[in-house]
């Protein structure tokens, strides 16, 4: 399949997730906890995430599909699917309109699909990155001083408590710190350019792939964050003017 294909299949997927959430948003409750008591998941994570595999087991039925909710797929394609059904699941269950489907074929296409807005960011690993097909551009700022930063945080108290640590060293260095809640729609956002950068540890890769992707169709440099002193590894993307500077501040 080609590019634009895939891209096609990731569309399709993320959709029909949305068309679940979009239903239930407001109404749904959590059904249980995972990682921690605050690590919430609903009939909704998983009743979206059924209706991505059901689109992915009809278009791609041989290529291999982790996602966050349902147990893993093996394929035999070389392809792999790498989807979030519902990322922000807190914001979804507190009626908070900052949650979004990520759909990504690892390195080749993926989109991450808002409902509430109905914003389709897209990319391709030959192609722009897009906003419902107009071009995206991310942020050119040159000056850390003046960079509008996001970042998130992870469910356990400790980890959490590190990076408020981290937070606090960053925000005299720039404009001032964004946490949304939903990492795949921060990286969406920042491609877009309404960050001028973004650095999260504890990220899973249903959280970024995708962003990822976007991120750097659309000039920016993405870096992983190694982890370590009691946080664990993530990632980095920011304007190459910025992307040193930042990754020494929030690094190793």
């Amino acid at each position: 399949m080609t590019h634009e294909e895939l891209l096609e299949v990731a569309e399709a997927a993320a959709r029909a997730s949305g068309d679940v959430l979009i239903g239930r948003f407001g109404t749904e409750r959590a059904l249980t906890s995972k990682s921690t008591p605050t690590d919430l998941v609903s009939e909704a994570d998983h009743a979206a995430e059924d209706a991505i595999r059901a689109v992915l087991a009809q278009r791609v039925p041989d290529d291999a599909i982790v996602g966050e909710e349902g147990e893993d797929v093996a394929g035999t394609s070389g392809r792999r699917w790498i989807v979030d059904p519902l990322d922000g699941t807190i914001n979804f269950l507190f009626g908070l309109p900052q949650w979004c489907v990520s759909v990504c074929c690892e390195g080749l296409a993926g989109v991450i699909w808002d409902p509430v807005r109905e914003e389709l960011f897209a990319a391709t690993a030959d192609g722009p990155a897009t906003l419902n097909g107009v071009v995206l551009h991310g942020s050119e700022r040159d000056d850390l001083g003046h960079a509008l930063v996001a970042t998130g945080y992870g469910y356990d108290s400790a980890q959490r408590g590190r990076q408020g640590e981290l937070a606090a060293r960053v925000l005299p260095r720039v404009r001032d710190l964004r946490r949304m809640g939903s990492a795949a729609l921060d990286l969406a956002w920042l491609a877009a350019g309404r960050y001028d950068a973004y650095y999260e540890h504890g990220v899973k890769p249903w959280d970024t792939r995708a962003g990822e992707l976007l991120c750097a169709r659309a000039g920016l440099e993405v870096h992983a964050l190694a982890g370590g002193d009691g946080l664990p590894p993530g990632i980095l993307a920011a304007p190459p003017a910025l992307a040193g500077e930042l990754l020494e501040l929030v690094g190793p």
